[in-house]
């Protein structure tokens, strides 16, 4: 198990309210806008593939364990949960909700053989 697995962090909702409070403190709300939102997130999930861009099917399923690949990783998918969930807070999405309502939709779609 990683470090990431094992030590329970902050919930979700603890999250959206810093990240939204982080942005009011910097008056960053008129930037905040969906489409600008979904920019950053595209950006950031970019920048996270770019990680993986070259790397073979091994290399990829043990970038954690090099301190440096793993902090970089670990960087991005912070930054693109960070744009979801700001995204998630401005449009008055649940997102675990929405998963939630996507797994089941998949259940159906794609039953067991």
């Amino acid at each position: 198990m990683s470090q990431d697995e094992q030590t329970p962090g902050p919930g979700l909702s603890e999250l959206r309210e810093r990240l939204a409070q982080f942005a009011v403190d910097r008056e960053w709300g008129p930037y905040h806008t969906p489409k600008n939102l979904v920019s950053a997130l595209s950006v950031e999930a970019s920048e996270l593939l770019e990680i993986f861009q070259w790397l073979t099917p091994e290399q990829a399923a043990n970038i954690m364990a090099d301190p440096k690949d793993a902090f970089r990783v670990r960087d991005e998918v912070a930054d693109v949960l960070a744009y979801l969930l700001q995204l998630c807070t401005v449009l008055g999405i649940d997102p675990l909700t929405a998963l939630a309502a996507k797994i089941e939709r998949n259940e159906e779609r794609f039953p067991l053989p």
